[in-house]
């Protein structure tokens, strides 16, 4: 019973976390927004990289890009506070348990892709955020990844009833 506490709980922790990033994004648009800008247009990479070719100096595409990310983000939240609900509500029975993951599995599953796909893979190699000391959120991403990784293997395992 203590195990499967600790994943409601654990899941429900993502929920609050990604509800409060992305209430930040909507109430405080424009500071993220800078660093998305930053990211996309490239221009806070090592100069004369080889790389700048792939640079997007559209603003339309920036606030675009910064949507989809705020919508995913609003998507997380909401399916792993359905999943921590549907888990809260069939805690005492294992097997009812195990089916009651798929909202937190697809939550979880979505924050793996929006900051590793995202922002490790996407801003981090094909943006090259890597290079800059400015708009570089690579380390953030990373730990988020590893929480939510972990979290994600966790809370995947089959719960079974403990006899003794």
């Amino acid at each position: 019973m203590y195990t499967r506490l600790s994943k409601v709980v654990l899941v429900l922790a993502i929920a609050l976390y990604t509800s409060l990033v992305a209430f930040n994004n909507l109430t405080d648009y424009d500071s993220n927004f800078t660093i998305v800008n930053h990211v996309l247009k490239m221009d806070t990479t090592f100069p004369d990289n080889k790389g700048l070719w792939r640079a997007i100096e559209s603003p339309v595409i920036h606030h675009m890009i910064y949507g989809l990310i705020i919508f995913i983000e609003i998507v997380i939240a909401a399916l792993c506070w359905l999943g921590g609900f549907h888990l809260y509500r069939n805690i005492k029975y294992p097997a009812q348990f195990n089916q009651a993951k798929r909202m937190a599995i697809l939550g979880l599953t979505l924050g793996f892709i929006l900051w590793f796909t995202g922002f490790m893979t996407v801003g981090g190699e094909w943006f090259l955020m890597w290079q800059s000391e400015i708009a570089n959120g690579q380390q953030a991403a990373f730990r988020l990844v590893m929480i939510i990784g972990i979290i994600l293997i966790y809370l995947a395992q089959t719960d079974e009833e403990k006899h003794a």
